[in-house]
């Protein structure tokens, strides 16, 4: 994680209302994508390379509350990194995706994004949300 995320714990993130937010749905099945691992990245501007900022798993909503804190929310290219092959198996499923990265960009971070995922085991899609 990058030096500046490992000042703040889980606990500390969870708890605080995040400017980023995302939402799992099994649109297959018309319901939440809980136990989904997901991981959140910020690109650094300078050496291209992600910089790992939090890492959890969906809740039985499909939600991972505190994803990240205003503080460390700035301008920027950031990856939101879904872990399917791994949700559809825990269903009993194969899927044809085994992973979904949603790259996007962050020009004004006083306002709310949220960066929901539909999903199928054989497509996905995504759209910009408050």
């Amino acid at each position: 994680m990058c030096t500046e995320c490992l000042k703040y714990n889980i606990t500390t993130m969870a708890s605080l209302e995040s400017p980023l937010t995302t939402h799992v749905l099994n649109v297959a099945m018309g319901v939440p994508a809980s136990n989904v691992t997901l991981r959140l990245y910020r690109q650094d501007p300078s050496s291209k390379t992600w910089q790992l900022l939090n890492t959890g798993i969906t809740n039985a909503d499909g939600r991972y509350p505190g994803l990240i804190t205003k503080e460390l929310f700035t301008a920027g290219v950031y990856k939101l990194h879904f872990e399917t092959a791994q949700y559809w198996a825990s269903l009993g499923d194969t899927s044809f995706y085994p992973y979904v990265e949603i790259v996007f960009t962050i020009n004004d971070p006083g306002q709310k994004y949220h960066v929901p995922l539909l999903l199928s085991r054989f497509s996905y899609s995504t759209y910009r949300g408050s």
